[in-house]
């Protein structure tokens, strides 16, 4: 699930190498927490307008933990 996201993000950055994924444990409810950092200059192009393109990576993320019967959710700090 890491390296599907990190293929989502590197698509949409210019600054490749300040890409840091890090993946908490699962909580209580089983929800395993991606935290998606980029260069500051390449986070509007992560969340887009209105939050278009942030709510898309999430739900790319929830439809590839289907298949592992995995619940995700993606934190873009």
């Amino acid at each position: 699930m890491k390296d599907l996201l990190y293929t989502i993000v590197e698509q949409l950055v210019e600054d490749k190498s300040a890409i840091e994924i890090t993946q908490d444990e699962p909580n209580a409810e089983g929800v395993t927490i991606f935290h998606l950092h980029v260069a500051t200059d390449d986070m509007g192009r992560v969340i887009g307008k209105q939050g278009r393109i942030a709510k898309s990576i999430r739900a790319i993320m929830r439809a590839g933990a289907n298949k592992y019967n995995m619940k995700v959710n993606v934190e873009i700090e």
